[in-house]
């Protein structure tokens, strides 16, 4: 595969090219939308983003941070999201606080769900396998398409936080990610602060894929080393943030109201 990593995501320390990186999803927001509600829940932070009378909802992960309840805030002020401007609530992406990023990357993907809600209605899953076929392909993250990935490619690699039977530590990354043809991350990446040296540690050959509801549905990413985005389009936006509001789980989620979205680069 040709190296077709960008100047952009070759330029400056991992902490840096991730912060270039939402940089310049926020510069992709259309102007003038409101955040018109903001749900932190307990798998799933929705963002639902109006501009005159259309509505959009992003999706993210919700992260929280590590501490006894009490001695912090995870969100600095609690009632005051809604009503906020998309772009300020976007850049929430910087926050030292994981629940505030989760908050911050909701508000990217409802802002680009105005403009990219175009993409192929593709199984993630079925899309690697053909691609990592007869490859060592690696998985950060735990999917649920991981046994027919198994059967599908040459070699699977799942690399977790917490792994199960099987599975390697976070910690075998550097050595594992270089090694292989094809890497998936998981968008909550994006979120925990990893991305950045997760795709320093990927060859420049690999075919790179960003897959989740995380994930922000932008060909932006494509100037950022990855190949494949697999996110998540909020179809019934009512009843998608009022299962979140009630603890849903993606699974939950996806059956009230959400359709997987696919977009691949041309290069």
């Amino acid at each position: 595969m040709p190296d077709r990593r960008s100047s952009n995501q070759s330029r400056g320390t991992p902490a840096e090219r991730t912060r270039l990186l939402m940089e310049d999803l926020i510069e992709d927001l259309p102007d003038s939308l409101l955040a018109r509600e903001v749900v932190v829940g307990l798998h799933w932070t929705a963002v639902v983003a109006a501009r005159d009378d259309a509505l959009q909802c992003g999706l993210s992960s919700t992260a929280v941070g590590v501490h006894a309840h009490g001695e912090k805030y995870d969100v600095a002020e609690p009632g005051r999201l809604g009503g906020q401007m998309v772009r300020g609530l976007a850049r929430l992406v910087d926050s030292s606080s994981p629940t505030e990023r989760s908050v911050g990357l909701a508000g990217i993907n409802a802002g680009l769900a105005f403009k990219h809600m175009e993409g192929a209605e593709v199984n993630a899953g079925e899309l690697l396998g053909q691609i990592g076929a007869g490859l060592r392909v690696a998985l950060v993250g735990h999917f649920p398409f991981i046994p027919e990935l198994r059967e599908a490619v040459g070699e699977l690699l799942v690399i977790e936080r917490d792994p199960g039977p099987g599975e390697l530590p976070a910690s075998a990354a550097p050595k594992v990610l270089p090694t292989c043809a094809v890497v998936a991350l998981t968008a909550l990446t994006l979120v925990n602060g990893t991305f950045g040296e997760l795709m320093a540690s990927i060859s420049p050959n690999a075919y790179t894929a960003l897959i989740g509801p995380s994930a922000p549905l932008s060909p932006v990413l494509f100037e950022h080393g990855l190949n494949m985005i697999a996110g998540t389009h909020v179809e019934r936006i009512e009843p998608v943030v009022q299962a979140v509001k009630q603890g849903a789980n993606y699974r939950q989620i996806h059956r009230i109201g959400t359709r997987f979205v696919t977009l691949t680069s041309n290069d």
